[in-house]
């Protein structure tokens, strides 16, 4: 059991876990955002543009059924709802797509920018010269 516990501690408190943690939170907290952007923002003026449909109220509605002499609510399809969702899922990921794109842009102009030269190799010593020069004449020979 102690290993078990050490192993899940070396998981939870590795970079990647606690950054995949993160990342899922503001990704959570961005979905709200961008679902306030379509919902608040960006529908109103296109069921205004379409004649005042809004689109969290399409439905289809499916005829009341009597079971047992009791009339049972009728079922609906909320196609609008599948049509908002749509929406919102196209916008979060152009929203993700451009954020990735800037981020791999940075990447790429940071790692582009010229890197500090090497420093060159030290001049060899007096003793490591005069042992080339015996190793040279020894393969001559």
């Amino acid at each position: 059991m102690g290993k078990f516990i050490q192993e899940f501690k070396e998981f939870a408190v590795k970079g990647n876990a606690i950054d995949m943690a993160v990342g899922v939170i503001i990704g959570g907290a961005f979905g709200k955002i961008v679902t306030s952007l379509v919902n608040d923002i960006i529908m109103p003026p296109i069921g205004w543009i379409i004649g005042g449909v809004n689109f969290s109220d399409l439905k289809f509605s499916l005829p009341a059924e009597k079971i047992g002499g009791i009339e049972m609510a009728a079922a609906t399809i909320n196609y609008g709802s599948f049509i908002q969702t749509i929406i919102d899922f196209t916008i979060i990921a152009l929203c993700v797509f451009m954020m990735v794109k800037g981020i791999n842009t940075i990447k790429k102009s940071k790692s582009s920018e010229p890197a500090e030269p090497a420093p060159a190799a030290p001049e060899p010593s007096a003793e490591e010269k005069l042992l080339m020069e015996i190793r040279d004449l020894l393969k001559n020979k």
